[in-house]
């Protein structure tokens, strides 16, 4: 394209230069004006080596920036909108792990509960069979207790009516009348 540019910009002032040497016969505008057609050919000449010049050095580099730069930036967009569907993926990850996190936590907390629930249960129930148990214990020490200060006190209060009767008769009594007596007090205490 740029070789066919150049040969169109050299060829037309060249053939209007001999237009116009054939012309040259009858002064033109050309000539009016002090045109002359070879400074206006290498004007157009300088003019197609400066385009080439710029156009190698300056439009070109320029043209294939702004190319990389519009493909950086379309690349950068793509980019940014795969982060916006990974981050909209991550954020919907993130919650629903939150929501399970959370009902997994109430179901340890209701099962804690239920268990702590169980142990308390189970203890209150151990504490009462001990405390049943104590108390049946008690009851049956207080009851032996009771038989046994039952018994002390009829053998005391029995000796005690020997003692006395031996002081009220004055005398003496063997060892089968204490006895004799003991048995009938304690006949009569534990009628009592």
């Amino acid at each position: 394209m740029l070789p066919s540019l150049f040969l169109a910009f050299v060829e037309a002032p060249v053939a209007a230069a001999h237009a116009a040497h054939a012309a040259a016969a009858e002064p033109g505008i050309a000539e009016k004006f002090g045109l002359e057609w070879k400074y206006v050919v290498i004007q157009a000449i300088s003019f197609l080596i400066l385009f080439v010049v710029l156009y190698l050095k300056a439009i070109k580099p320029t043209i294939a920036a702004m190319d990389e730069r519009a493909h950086q930036i379309d690349a950068g967009l793509k980019y940014a909108e795969e982060m916006k569907t990974r981050l909209a993926a991550t954020q919907q990850q993130t919650e629903s792990t939150i929501k399970e996190a959370q009902q997994k936590a109430q179901a340890i907390v209701a099962e804690t509960q239920k268990t702590a629930k169980e142990f308390a249960d189970k203890q209150q129930n151990e504490a009462i069979e001990k405390a049943s148990g104590l108390i049946a214990k008690a009851q049956e020490a207080i009851e032996l207790e009771k038989k046994k200060m039952l018994a002390e006190a009829r053998t005391e209060i029995a000796r005690l009516v020997v003692a006395t009767t031996e002081r009220v008769l004055a005398k003496k009594l063997t060892e089968a009348d204490r006895a004799s007596y003991n048995e009938t007090a304690a006949r009569e205490l534990t009628g009592v």
